[in-house]
């Protein structure tokens, strides 16, 4: 039964609510009472029901918030900084040097502007790494979006904590004061094979199980980092990787570009999530991850735009395009990646990979009320004869109208609520100027 009286009623729309069933509901509405969903369904239902708040979506698309599987979202400092070069140039000689001019004041200005870009574009949840991560809960809880936050874990000393056995203790420290939080989760996150030690690895893992965390790290991106890990080892990253215990159902595999069919059934076997970062990794040339064959195995896999470093935008509407239409090239079939799939990828597939899927990443009663409302009432939107393919080949983040986050509106009519954009602009350029040494 509706309840007759919530705190917000989103009125007027086609609701997608990427629930198991896939349901699709024209002329329909949400209800929202405190944090959550209180009820979904045809606009006729909603008679009787009492609203401290309307949102109209004049008819546009209401879906659940996208969620980015895998950031680092103060990269926004370096945008632009070093492109068109492969993966370890880039690194070693452009974006660790910058990173050694980092702050934490500019880890928390560059993830403001992070959380601006993506509540503009629909994002609602982001799985972030990277370094002076408590800056980035900060910013995260400011900007009142929903955030995965863990400091980056290498061998070597880092510009954020220091030596090694002082980044558990971050770690660690993050997870106390971040208990029971609505907004953020914490956790274990070593960079990856190739810059972290197996006890290292190991580490991480057992923190992970024992505070019930997730585990993120970066795996098999490049075949240069194959060939490492297999000179070192004398096995693919993913096997070495299962021979140190560290695969697990908790854990989040990031980019899986270079994987063999013994790599994906360990991958199958242990449950293990993957980040598919297609644009990162068009623009490194690392290669296309073969998601259609780690689906078809089951495999769960979130979409994630990566770093500004290495994209160059946090736009997720633009990553589906990308993904749906990359994977048909690959294979030359055009039925390889559906505008559903790549949808579900950016929604409650990204939310299970995650582990927040019981949670969000669907509009169902009793989950957290994180939605979006995008605007089709655009030349490039009209006509609309099936959402699913506009909101994958059509929409832009620039369409999204109003966002919801844990039932507080965030964003409404392209204006942010939450956070001074001209303010944070200015103090932007002044970063920048300092990491470009002028």
């Amino acid at each position: 039964m509706i309840e007759s009286v919530v705190d917000i009623l989103v009125s007027n729309g086609t609701v997608l609510t990427l629930n198991a069933a896939g349901d699709i509901i024209p002329n329909a509405a949400v209800a929202i009472k405190g944090d959550r969903i209180a009820a979904v369904g045809p606009m006729k239902d909603f008679a009787v029901c009492r609203a401290s708040r309307t949102i109209d979506a004049q008819g546009g698309i209401i879906l659940p918030g996208l969620v980015n599987t895998h950031t680092h979202a103060a990269m926004t400092c370096f945008r632009g900084l070093a492109d068109d070069l492969p993966l370890m140039t880039w690194l070693n000689d452009h974006i660790f040097p910058a990173e050694t001019r980092l702050t934490p004041e500019m880890v928390y200005a560059g993830t403001l502007l992070a959380c601006a870009e993506m509540i503009l574009s629909g994002t609602t949840c982001f799985c972030d790494m990277y370094l002076f991560e408590a800056q980035a809960a900060r910013a995260a809880k400011e900007a009142k979006i929903r955030a995965v936050v863990g400091e980056v874990l290498y061998d070597f000393p880092s510009p954020g904590y220091g030596p090694l056995e002082k980044g558990f203790e971050y770690t660690e420290a993050l997870m106390d004061a971040h208990q029971n939080d609505p907004l953020i989760t914490i956790a274990v996150e070593p960079h990856s094979t190739y810059l972290c030690a197996p006890a290292l690895l190991q580490k991480a893992a057992d923190l992970a199980l024992r505070r019930h965390a997730p585990l993120v790290i970066h795996l098999s991106e490049t075949q240069s980092e194959l060939e490492t890990i297999q000179q070192r080892y004398g096995k693919s990253p993913v096997a070495h990787l299962a021979d140190l215990g560290v695969l697990s159902p908790g854990l989040v595999a990031c980019h899986c570009v270079v994987l063999s069919d013994a790599d994906i059934e360990l991958i199958r076997r242990h449950d293990v999530k993957v980040s598919h970062n297609p644009e990162s990794n068009m623009k490194l040339a690392s290669g296309i991850a073969p998601v259609p064959g780690l689906m078809r195995k089951g495999i769960c896999v979130g979409l994630g735009t990566d770093g500004c470093a290495s994209n160059n935008n946090l736009d997720m509407f633009l990553e589906m395009d990308t993904a749906a239409k990359l994977h048909k090239v690959a294979a030359l079939d055009p039925t390889v990646m559906s505008a559903p799939a790549a949808l579900r990828m950016a929604t409650i597939d990204g939310a299970r990979c995650l582990g927040l899927d019981k949670k969000i990443g669907s509009l169902e009663p009793g989950k957290l009320a994180d939605l979006i409302i995008i605007d089709t009432a655009k030349p490039h939107l009209t006509p609309m004869y099936d959402p699913i393919s506009h909101l994958v080949y059509a929409v832009n983040g620039a369409d999204v109208q109003t966002v919801l986050i844990n039932g507080r509106i965030v964003m409404e009519n392209r204006r942010l609520l939450t956070l001074d954009v001209d303010a944070l602009l200015k103090t932007m350029r002044d970063i920048a100027r300092t990491i470009a040494g002028t």
